[in-house]
This record gives structure tokens, C-alpha cells and sequence, in this order.
């Protein structure tokens, strides 16, 4: 009979978790990665409406370089969205909550989904932009805040686990994504409009499933002081089960961190208790974008028709990249909490130097060997399963794990940040670094992959089945190079 009670109890805890995750993570970076790809299907429809709403209002047609500027503000306009997503997400963290928040940042995709839904009706190419704008906040929010809330809820047995379980939905974001644009379906002239207002349906979804879970606990003792409800958000996660350790490690890391208000973005680097944790943070956070993924995205095209396969089927093969990105996302979630965060990336990021080289020499020799073309398909699907291993999901998790409770917020603010100023960056200097070192553009690329793998190999140091606290402790004898006296000063 009690082991009957214990399985019902673990099947319940299970339940509950799946269903934190899949609430989370469906109006969280499943939106990124899907907002993400969404807008490359009806790329020539878009252009071709600006320049025809255009005509409609001055009676004159636009120029082909005035058409690709607008174009390029549309596309970027979502990356400014999701920095300025990931600045707000701190403070509104620490204000409304972890839940609440990703319940609230709906609004934001909602508006956008209505704006770019009725453009094209309504002959406004301005609003795509603005809209656009609105699902970046959000994805900025959730790029934040999902893993944030995830890794807060878990359990220390399986935190990495529940808290990578974002990245899975990242990946099926994009892949959905790359599929609904597909002529077949959604990527029609009549029907762009439908296919960019189409994120409003996650959003749905989540405001139909999130508010049935917790809070998270730490958030609700550490920030919010609330004994009780912290307790009740436990029970609901752990089910009827002895939760007297696990309270006791909250009430350990609460005392710890008693008189202590949350940081805010500028406290971070002043604060020498935080130094190594900022330093980590600055790394991982712009190599996640310098290290050359998206590049292998750019080429694809390329190197997909070089190979022979017909223009029309290149977008089918497209999805492939996304899947494999997806494939290697589960498998990292799988295995973080039996391999270790630190092996994860560092594997990742090296597997992608030696990629990157045998991509390199493919494009230097693919007009001159019949068989290279293939190498270099071989080299992406590589290289994107290596930035999956690690690189991709565990980079989100690392902030939430090395940093204590009043600096994760803030500390996310920072990873946030860098994930979308690299990514403006990359975009907008990319052409220009393939047009000054052709085939050897995948260089610097290399380097800093290399130079990452190195650094997480001597400084990042494993996290894997340890507490907040313990964690906390071993940083904190790092930045001042002295044993810990009592509790921890953080």
C-alpha cells in the first residue's frame, strides 16, 4: 500500500513538472525560436507589399535599395524588441514574479500578432515593423525568464534537466516555424499575413495553462518573504511528500542572504562577490552568437544548391537544420545532469572549431573538387548539432546556477543583452566579413569557439548536483581567495 501511495506521489510530481515546463516554455523561447524563423518564408511577399503600398500612397515605385533598407528594419526591429525585452525582464521579474511575468509579457506577442495580422487589410507596411518590435519584447522576456523559472521550481536532483528543458522548445520553435512557412501551408501571397500573426496561438495556450502552476518557491521565500506560500507552491510541484530538507536548504539560502536587496544591473560590476559569476556570464553570453552558428545558417542556401539539390526542395532541407538542432537539444537535456554543465560546452564549442575548419578548407576547394559541396552539408549539419550539445541550451542555465537569488535577475539582464546585441551585430557585419575574407569568413568564427572551449575548460566550474548555497560558497572563495567564515556573504 505505501508503495503504491509513493508511485501515485511520484507520478503527480511528475505531472506537475511536465506541466510547468510545457506552459513555461510554450509562450517562452518556443516563441523566440519560432518568431525567429517565421518571418524568412514570406520574405519576397513583404517586399513585394511595401513596394506596392508605396506606389498606392505616392503614386511612385520604390527602388530595389530603398525596398531591402526597409526590409532590413522589419527583420531587425525584432532583435531590438528582444533587447529591450531582456532590460525590462529583470526588474519586472523582481516586481511581478517569475510566473506572472510570463503571463504578463503576452500582452506584448498579442499586440504585435494583431498588428501584422491586419496589415497587409489595412495597407500598412509600418505596422509589420511594429509589430515585429512586440514579439521581440516578448521573446526577450522569455529568453529571460523561462529558464529562470524553471531552474528556480526544479528540484537540485534534476535542475539542469527541468531547467534546460527550455532549449527542446527553442529548437521545435524554429523547426515549426521553418514548416507552417512552407508554400503548402502558410507561406502563401494571400496568406503572410496569417502565417506572421499565427504566434498569437502559444500565447493562447499559455494563458490557458500557466496559471495553473506555482509560483516559484524561491522567489516567493527569498524575494517575497512568504513562508507559506512558498510551502503550498513546493507542495504542488513535489506533491504529498517529506519536503522538510529541501525547506530547510531554502531557509539555509534565505539566511544567508537576509538584509540583502536585489541588485540591479550596475551593482553587478561593482560588487566583488560577483566578479567570476559576471566574468562567465560575459563570456558565455557573447560567444553564444560569435561563435559562428548563425553564419552556418547563412551559408546553407549556398552550399544546399552547390550540392545539387533543386531550388525548390532547398526549404524542405532547411527544416532538417532545425530538427537537428532540435535532436541534439533533447539529448543535452537528457544527459546534463549525468555529464556535467561544464563538459556540455566545452565539448560543444570544440566540436565546433573542428568543424569550422573542415568547413573552411570544403569552401575554399568547392569549385575545384566535384565531392566538396558535401563535405560542407556535412560540416553544417555537424556544427549544428555541436552548438546543440551544449552551447545552445546550457548557456541559458548557467546564470540561474552561478548566481544567487537577489543577482539573477540583473544577472540574466546581461546575458540577455549580449544573446541580442551579438545578433544585431552578426547580422549587420556578416556580409561584409564574407565579402572581405570569402572563404576564410568562418575564421574568426573558429577562433572564438576555440578560445571559449579554453576558457570553460580553466574557469567554469561544474555545478552539477549541487545547491544554490554551495554554489554560491564556492564562488564566493574564489573572488576573495579565502575560505567562507559562517554563512555566505553574498
Amino acid at each position: 500500500m505505501m508503495e503504491l501511495e509513493l508511485e501515485e506521489q511520484q507520478q503527480l510530481q511528475i505531472r506537475c513538472l511536465l506541466l510547468t515546463i510545457f506552459a513555461a516554455s510554450i509562450g517562452g523561447t518556443f516563441q523566440y525560436g519560432y518568431n525567429l524563423s517565421i518571418i524568412n518564408a514570406p520574405t519576397i511577399f513583404i517586399q513585394n507589399f511595401i513596394n506596392e503600398t508605396w506606389i498606392e500612397r505616392h503614386s511612385t515605385q520604390l527602388e530595389n535599395q530603398v525596398i531591402t533598407l526597409l526590409w532590413t528594419f522589419i527583420v531587425a526591429s525584432y532583435s531590438v524588441g528582444g533587447l529591450v525585452g531582456a532590460l525590462i525582464a529583470g526588474p519586472m521579474a523582481i516586481r511581478f514574479g517569475r510566473r506572472n511575468l510570463l503571463l504578463l509579457s503576452n500582452a506584448f506577442i498579442l499586440v504585435g500578432a494583431l498588428l501584422m495580422g491586419l496589415s497587409k487589410t489595412l495597407k500598412s507596411f509600418e505596422m509589420i515593423l511594429i509589430g515585429r518590435l512586440f514579439t521581440g519584447i516578448n521573446a526577450g522576456v522569455g529568453m529571460n525568464i523561462n529558464p529562470m523559472y524553471l531552474g528556480e521550481s526544479a528540484p537540485k536532483e534534476i535542475r539542469g534537466m527541468v531547467a534546460l528543458s527550455f532549449a527542446p522548445f527553442t529548437a521545435a520553435g524554429i523547426v515549426l516555424g521553418q514548416t507552417i512557412g512552407l508554400e503548402e501551408i502558410l507561406g502563401t501571397e494571400e496568406l503572410w499575413p496569417l502565417l506572421l500573426a499565427s504566434c498569437a496561438v502559444p500565447s493562447l495556450i499559455q494563458l490557458l495553462t500557466l496559471p495553473w502552476c506555482p509560483e516559484s518557491p524561491r522567489y516567493l521565500l527569498i524575494d517575497r518573504e512568504n513562508q507559506n506560500k512558498c510551502m503550498k507552491a513546493l507542495k504542488r510541484l513535489r506533491g504529498d511528500v517529506d519536503l522538510t530538507t529541501e525547506m530547510d536548504e531554502l531557509l539555509e539560502e534565505q539566511t544567508a542572504l537576509k538584509g540583502q536587496s536585489a541588485k540591479r544591473l550596475w551593482d553587478l560590476f561593482q560588487d566583488r562577490s560577483v566578479r567570476w559569476q559576471l566574468i562567465i556570464t560575459l563570456v558565455l553570453g557573447s560567444a553564444i552568437q560569435l561563435s559562428g552558428n548563425d553564419a552556418m545558417y547563412f551559408y546553407a542556401v549556398y552550399v544546399f544548391s552547390a550540392a545539387g539539390i533543386p531550388n525548390e526542395k532547398i526549404q524542405y532541407v532547411t527544416i532538417g537544420t532545425g530538427c537537428c538542432e532540435f535532436i541534439t537539444a533533447v539529448t543535452s537535456n537528457l544527459f546534463i545532469d549525468r555529464i556535467g554543465r561544464r563538459m556540455l560546452l566545452m565539448g560543444g564549442y570544440s566540436l565546433m572549431v573542428g568543424c569550422g575548419i573542415l568547413f573552411t578548407i570544403s569552401l575554399t576547394l568547392q569549385d575545384k573538387v566535384s565531392w566538396m559541396p558535401y563535405l560542407s552539408m556535412i560540416c553544417i549539419f555537424a556544427s549544428i548539432l555541436s552548438f546543440g550539445i551544449g552551447p545552445a541550451g546550457v548557456t541559458g542555465v548557467i546564470p540561474m546556477e552561478i548566481f544567487d537569488q537577489t543577482a539573477r535577475p540583473a544577472a540574466y539582464m546581461i546575458n540577455g543583452s549580449l544573446l541580442w546585441i551579438n545578433l544585431i551585430v552578426i547580422g549587420m557585419t556578416f556580409p561584409f566579413i564574407v565579402e572581405g575574407l570569402g572563404s576564410f569568413c568562418y575564421v574568426p568564427f573558429i577562433c572564438m569557439s576555440f578560445l571559449t572551449a579554453l576558457f570553460i575548460g580553466i574557469f567554469l566550474p561544474e555545478t552539477k548536483g549541487k545547491t544554490f548555497l554551495e554554489i554560491s560558497e564556492e564562488f564566493y572563495r574564489r573572488n576573495f581567495k579565502e575560505p567562507v567564515r559562517g554563512s555566505c556573504d553574498f
